[in-house]
């Protein structure tokens, strides 16, 4: 009889590798890049933890020094108005959008740490599946 330990590694087993096969056959929308096309280019960060009394001038301002930024917005809060402690920077290049992420990931702005990733684009319609497979082995195990 199966302990209940190995059923749910069986279980993991199973699970990982159906998400593993269905993603590597089918589209997936992801944060980088695979190709040149100019659809492909991620120039715009995600950038987490923001302080309230943060403004889009400031924000811009933190990271012009890392290249030319096109937009900067900070999302608000329809009700009170106040921000919702997270917002968006693009760039013009993609390198640059990839040094400021680099350099500010984790500093702290106005006394918060920022948590800076690549933005996903918007699909409407259903949910945005992302696979993180990095860590699949790790998480499930080598044995058989």
């Amino acid at each position: 009889m199966m302990s209940n330990t190995n059923t749910f590694m069986l279980v993991a087993r199973r699970v990982l590798t159906n998400i593993q096969s269905r993603t590597l056959r089918c589209p997936c929308f992801c944060s980088q890049s695979s190709s040149s096309s100019p659809s492909a280019l991620n120039n715009k960060l995600f950038v987490a933890g923001l302080s309230w009394s943060m403004d889009e001038r400031s924000l811009k301002d933190a990271f012009s020094s890392f290249g030319e930024v096109t937009e900067v917005r900070i999302v608000y809060d329809k009700d009170s108005g106040r921000s919702r402690g997270f917002g968006f920077v693009n760039f013009t290049n993609e390198d640059d959008a990839q040094c400021a992420k680099d350099a500010m990931d984790g500093k702290a702005l106005l006394g918060r740490p920022l948590r800076i990733s690549f933005a996903l684009d918007k699909v409407r319609g259903g949910p945005v599946v992302v696979p993180r497979l990095s860590n699949v082995g790790n998480v499930v195990g080598q044995k058989s």
